[in-house]
């Protein structure tokens, strides 16, 4: 039976980097670590405005009510 053990020399110590860049760098222009952070900044943003909407502050419910639904 074969050793289930990682070989610890063939894993790297950090993941590799997206076109030769940090994951977390913050780049200008169309790259990969600009979908990261578009991603990060939308949950922010979604989490955000779920809590906004249950302390009754909702921007959706107050369009619609100045509409007339």
């Amino acid at each position: 039976m074969k050793n289930s053990t990682i070989n610890t020399e063939q894993v790297p110590a950090i993941a590799p980097a997206y076109n030769g860049a940090d994951r977390n760098a913050w780049i200008f222009g169309w790259n990969p670590q600009q979908e990261l952070w578009n991603g990060r900044l939308a949950m922010i943003g979604f989490v955000s405005y779920l809590l906004w909407d249950l302390g009754g502050y909702s921007v959706v419910r107050d369009v619609l009510h100045l509409v007339g639904y």
